[in-house]
This record gives structure tokens, C-alpha cells and sequence, in this order.
């Protein structure tokens, strides 16, 4: 057995996904920033010199599932669904928000390491590598 086998699991109730091109306040957000991520997200763009927010999403990875995938948007995309959290925009295609429902992602420190971390209460394995994992 490979460090990366994940049990078998029932399958997760999906939530209510908002229609594509919707654009919600923060307190209806499902998907929110921290603080730090959001001050980390603003001054890289505006040092960047263009960009509109942050996109978010899941990709097919790995050998639990499912992977992040997270990049610096310069314009929204027709299906995406648009939250303002902490004053940043975070956009999520209809496809990824049922994975990421709930998410907070933040902006880490760890010893020598910093970097963004997703928060995401609907993850139920992950991969040993830490590369992957599955709802």
C-alpha cells in the first residue's frame, strides 16, 4: 500500500453552487481570505501593476484526487463566480466551488517557508506527499 492510497468514502453532500457571473457580498461568501492573504494578494498585484484579484479552483492530481490550483487574475471569466473578501476578488468557475465551499485560504509562515494555505473543511484524505487530496 502506497503512502498516497486513500480509503474509499462516501460520497459528500454538494452544496448549493451560485449561478455563473454571480457576484456575492462577503458574509454570503463561500469561499473568504484571511487577512494576510488578502494584504499579501493586494500588494502583489498592485507591485505586479495589473491583475483584478485571485482565481481559484481544483484540478484532477494526484493520487487522492484532486489538487489546488491558484493564479493572479487579470480579468474574469464569463462562468466564474466573483467574491469580495477582505476587500480582495476572489474568483471560483462553478466547477471548483463545490470542493472549495467553506474554504479560507491564508498566507503562512512556517520556519523559513511562507506561502498560501488552503483551509478547507471538506477534505477528507489527503495524500501523504502533500501534493493531493479528496472530499
Amino acid at each position: 500500500m502506497s503512502a498516497c492510497t486513500t480509503p474509499a468514502s462516501d460520497a459528500a453532500a454538494v452544496p448549493q453552487v451560485p449561478p455563473a457571473g454571480w457576484q456575492g457580498s462577503e458574509s454570503a461568501s463561500p469561499v473568504t481570505l484571511s487577512e494576510r492573504a488578502a494584504d499579501h494578494i493586494a500588494k502583489y498585484i498592485a507591485k505586479r501593476g495589473r491583475g483584478i484579484g485571485i482565481r481559484l479552483g481544483v484540478k484532477t492530481s494526484g493520487c487522492s484526487g484532486m489538487a489546488y490550483k491558484l493564479e493572479f487574475a487579470d480579468a474574469a471569466n464569463a462562468e466564474d463566480i466573483v467574491f469580495l473578501s477582505h476587500g480582495v476578488k476572489v474568483l471560483v468557475d462553478p466547477k471548483s466551488l463545490p470542493y472549495l465551499a467553506g474554504t479560507e485560504l491564508d498566507y503562512a509562515r512556517e520556519g523559513l517557508n511562507e506561502g498560501f494555505k488552503f483551509n478547507n473543511p471538506n477534505v477528507k484524505d489527503a495524500c501523504g506527499c502533500g501534493e493531493s487530496f479528496n472530499t
